[in-house]
């Protein structure tokens, strides 16, 4: 299956008066899994089906492979489309549903009866349902459904799949194994794959190129490492993390927020913001290390499986908050804390937002 680059310009699109796209850009490149991430109203669904040719632009252009589609009927784009739900054909039975776009093509191109059979053969081998071909959707789990759905996308051999909030309606733990199932698949057939999703860890699982969304335009556009490491602005920092973030002021490049402190390992101009913590790079020490300083009380702890919960709070910083900080509980039995103990947050990076929505890291990884 050869890949196929994709290109959108200037993509423009309105609902009931509303502007949904603003003069958008993307490119594609052929073989890329691109995950549009974006909050609902963002606009990722609506770029998606414009690609599809389910619905039309106002304004702007799509390409595909140099070929302008933007006014190409949906038959004629060569893209396959996976929904969250679905939308197998209840009446007819796994095959036939993976046969389906392939019997409904113009009788020059559609296949022989025994090709078509072949075809669905190899492709329910492919998706690991070879011996359920004869049953109906409702016979099958939503993880084994799914995996209909994306295997009638095959069936026409398109260069470029679409994928819309494909796991939403799954489970965690199917979400995780189909997440892990379709890289390899779309590493071994080369497809080009585009998922809209509003799940930052399905984006940072799925996607070698992630494209935040953010009121019709594209907030940044970045490969996971980038994205995680130097997030374009303070809002792209808090969707993409679980954040904890707390009144604070840089001064002689020393970061305050009450009598807490944090030393800057860079240059870092005078100003007011806020600390911003991910709960993700936190530890926690009996003593301050040397180059920030931001104690809190230990008030209780839940254990959740393989992390403890804990609520704290700060002493003598951020407001005296108190808020809540997840620890693996091997930690918490390697080293075992007691309510009411005074310990330190050790965080791994720290960074300091702006008023203006600019992130600066203090330091990474000390």
């Amino acid at each position: 299956m050869d890949a196929m680059r994709l290109v959108a310009t200037g993509i423009v699109a309105g609902f009931e008066g509303r502007e949904v796209l603003r003069g958008l850009d993307l490119e594609v490149p052929a073989g890329a899994r691109l995950a549009l991430l974006g909050a609902n109203g963002s606009g990722k669904t609506t770029l998606l089906r414009l690609i599809a040719g389910l619905e039309s632009a106002d304004g702007g252009q799509i390409r595909l492979n140099g070929r302008d589609v933007t006014h190409v009927p949906v038959r004629e784009r060569h893209i396959g489309f996976v929904f969250q739900h679905y939308a197998l054909f209840k009446h007819l039975t796994v095959a036939d549903n993976i046969a389906f776009g392939l019997t409904i093509q113009p009788r020059r191109e559609r296949p022989a009866k025994a090709r078509i059979r072949e075809k669905v053969a190899q492709l329910l081998d492919m998706v690991q349902l070879a011996d359920m071909g004869s049953r109906y959707p409702a016979q099958l789990s939503g993880g084994q459904q799914q995996r209909v759905a994306l295997a009638r996308a095959l069936a026409t051999e398109p260069e470029v799949i679409l994928f819309d909030e494909p796991f939403g309606a799954l489970d965690v733990q199917v979400r995780h194994d189909l997440r892990l199932w379709l890289k390899g698949l779309q590493r071994e057939l080369g497809f080009t794959g585009v998922f809209v999703t509003h799940d930052r860890e399905e984006a940072l699982d799925l996607a070698d190129r992630i494209v935040v969304m953010r009121h019709g335009a594209i907030a940044q556009n970045a490969d996971p490492q980038q994205l995680y490491a130097a997030p374009a602005d303070a809002q792209v920092f808090n969707f993409m993390s679980d954040t904890r973030r707390f009144p604070a002021r840089v001064e002689n490049h020393i970061l305050h927020s009450g009598r807490g402190w944090a030393k800057a390992e860079y240059p870092i101009a005078d100003g007011d913001g806020e600390l911003a913590l991910r709960v993700q790079d936190l530890e926690l020490s009996d003593h301050p290390p040397g180059h920030v300083q931001l104690p809190v009380v230990i008030e209780h702890s839940t254990l959740l499986g393989a992390n403890y919960r804990l609520t704290v709070k700060n002493q003598g910083w951020g407001g005296d908050s108190r808020w809540q900080l997840p620890l693996p509980a091997q930690t918490w039995l390697r080293q075992p804390l007691h309510h009411g103990q005074r310990v330190y947050l050790k965080p791994r990076r720290l960074y300091f937002l702006r008023t203006n929505g600019a992130v600066e890291a203090l330091f990474r990884a000390l």
